[in-house]
């Protein structure tokens, strides 16, 4: 594994260096959404239970796993009872003082806290709130709990994956991962409309709406065509395969809807006489002929390693790239180049390696914050002094 070394983290930067984002989040939903607005310099202080703090720390077991580093970098943590005397006159400093709430509690729990709209707005008019729910605020499933195999399955996402008569989920989350990124999205839209209006708008976005929202292809092509989507309608479609190289490893070609795809498809396989056949004359006649094509083209590449195709079909201009595991994306050429990968360090927990923001700003990314997740409170006593509150005791 090859990961380039953090510079020293520093104050936030960045075009959001000024605004502080009060994150009261678990799991992946919102503290994706706080993490992408501190990787663009937002201050985000992710408000925590101080007994255990977000259930990700311990996933697998310890209190820094995995699962919490890779969402929570470049935030501040401070360990509050929001349901004890003290830690509800903190919170209050630090909403006071903060231009963002960010939470992913169940509808209704914000309420029980004592913290609905009004109480927010009467401390902080310019608070912008975004609350992320699994089904939304209210309907028939609103006080249900919701994970990202539920939204993938109900928002039919889960249908262009499985097989239906062995039905097995794989893959990462996805449906947690697109409503943390709408999230985001809507509050730099409500903090720009701020700016503009001085009203601080009410963001909600639940894990339903986004997921469905995040794939309409299958929607279009029921309502346009009556096609009804399955796991294979969008790879035939789009011509896409995967094959098996001589050296065991796969290799992945989309083809699309450009004929000079084709035409490079069948030089590099050495197969001339399948542009003369009448199952794969046309582009249409591929996408109802895939599996044929498929059986055809599968022989060819068992007889070249993974590397031949890449570079042969490379040569000619066809969308080809190497099918990786995760171990070998670090070394990739342009991954390198792009230098994606770097490593944060903790002064007690160590070494973490993390994903740079994938948005360059005037052609860097130079500019994102790079300092590792935090420790359960390790920010307390820091933060709670700035808004001129005290750590409350844990004694």
């Amino acid at each position: 594994m090859s990961a380039a070394a953090a510079a020293p983290a520093g104050p936030p930067s960045g075009p959001l260096s000024g605004i502080r984002v009060l994150e009261l989040s678990t799991m992946i939903t919102a503290p994706l959404a706080g993490m992408m607005l501190a990787d663009w310099g937002a201050d985000v202080v992710k408000v925590e239970n101080p007994d255990g703090g977000d259930p990700f720390r311990s996933f697998r077991g310890g209190t820094y796993s995995p699962h919490f580093c890779a969402y929570n970098r470049n935030k501040r943590s401070v360990a509050l009872d929001l349901r004890a005397a003290a830690g509800r006159a903190a919170f209050e400093r630090l909403v006071r003082e903060s231009d963002v709430l960010l939470d992913n509690f169940r509808p209704g729990v914000m309420q029980r806290l004592g913290w609905d709209d009004a109480a927010l707005l009467a401390v902080n008019p310019r608070l912008v709130r975004c609350s992320i729910t699994g089904f939304g605020g209210d309907g028939p499933y609103a006080s249900r709990p919701a994970y990202d195999a539920i939204a993938q399955a109900l928002s039919g996402m889960t249908s262009l994956f499985v097989d239906a008569a062995d039905p097995r989920l794989t893959g990462p989350t996805i449906a947690d991962n697109v409503t943390g990124q709408y999230a985001c999205q809507g509050i730099l839209a409500a903090l720009l409309e701020r700016e503009r209006t001085g009203a601080a708008p009410r963001v909600d976005v639940n894990m339903l709406a986004a997921t469905l929202a995040f794939m309409p292809d299958p929607f279009a092509y029921y309502t346009q065509m009556d096609l009804v989507s399955d796991p294979s309608l969008r790879v035939h479609t789009s011509q896409s395969y995967a094959f098996v190289c001589s050296d065991g490893r796969n290799v992945a070609v989309h083809l699309s809807s450009q004929s000079k795809f084709w035409d490079g498809f069948v030089a590099a396989v050495e197969r001339p006489e399948l542009t003369d056949d009448p199952r794969f004359a046309t582009r249409l006649d591929r996408i109802a002929n895939y599996e044929a094509l498929r059986a055809e083209t599968a022989p060819v590449f068992a007889r070249r390693t993974r590397g031949d195709w890449v570079a042969r079909l490379s040569s000619l201009d066809v969308p080809v790239a190497p099918i990786y595991d995760v171990t070998e994306v670090f070394d990739d050429p342009q991954v390198r180049h792009l230098d994606s990968f770097v490593v944060l360090e903790h002064p007690q927990m160590g070494p973490v390696t993390s994903i740079r923001r994938p948005l360059f700003r005037d052609g860097t990314r130079s500019d994102q914050p790079t300092s590792a997740p935090p420790v359960l409170g390790e920010h307390t006593a820091e933060v709670l002094a700035e808004v001129g509150a005290h750590a409350p005791s844990t004694g």
